[in-house]
């Protein structure tokens, strides 16, 4: 995986870029501010992840994502921050963003969530939407609306009591990836674990 690692903090970089770098399946490019993240991305082949520091030199809040967008490809860009709320990271969704890192995140919970994200997934914190002042429930309708098909694929696999393992082979995932999923669907449909899951797919009509 091609990774653009964009972040002014060069501590952050040298970090990131170690870690990833212990891992065979990444190539990490990285760029000191946006204006040499646009470079990269307009003279370059396509990236199979871009990741931006939210606070960084020349990103401007959400203008710079939004031109890094319209630079890669149709390929999956991802902000990162120590510092953005929610409502920050919802709109950077909305604009089309792969997904929102927190800083905070443990270095394997960082790379399974990159992982993720160049698989051609979105990615949140569920912490991010569970604690705080702004957290509150999702949007009020029918459980499965709320779904992504990968999600509902997902939860069809918990219906059938199938593990983690089984599902992830079923849909030719990893295991990681369909955790993250498991743990995207509890909060989606406000449960707090595997069972009550599948109970309430049941219940919605799922099998």
């Amino acid at each position: 995986m091609r990774l653009l690692v964009a972040d002014d903090h060069e501590l952050l970089l040298d970090t990131l870029e170690s870690y990833l770098a212990a891992e065979p399946a990444f190539t990490v490019i990285r760029a000191p501010d946006l204006d040499m993240a646009l470079t990269h991305l307009r003279n370059e082949p396509p990236f199979d992840l871009v990741l931006l520091d939210y606070n960084m030199p020349g990103m401007d809040g959400l203008c710079g994502l939004r031109h890094a967008l319209d630079l890669a490809h149709d390929r999956p860009v991802a902000l990162m921050s120590g510092i953005a709320t929610r409502a920050v990271a919802e709109q950077a969704l909305d604009m089309g963003a792969a997904g929102f890192l927190s800083k905070a995140m443990p270095a394997r919970s960082l790379l399974n969530a990159i992982t993720f994200m160049g698989q051609g997934e979105r990615f949140v914190p569920v912490e991010l939407f569970l604690t705080g002042p702004a957290a509150e429930a999702e949007a009020p309708g029918q459980p499965l609306e709320r779904l992504t098909e990968r999600e509902r694929d997902v939860l069809l696999g918990l219906c059938q009591g199938h593990s983690n393992k089984q599902i992830a082979r079923d849909l030719d995932l990893s295991e990681a990836t369909v955790k993250l999923h498991v743990k995207t669907l509890y909060r989606r449909l406000g449960v707090s674990n595997r069972t009550q899951a599948a109970m309430l797919g049941r219940q919605s009509g799922l099998l």
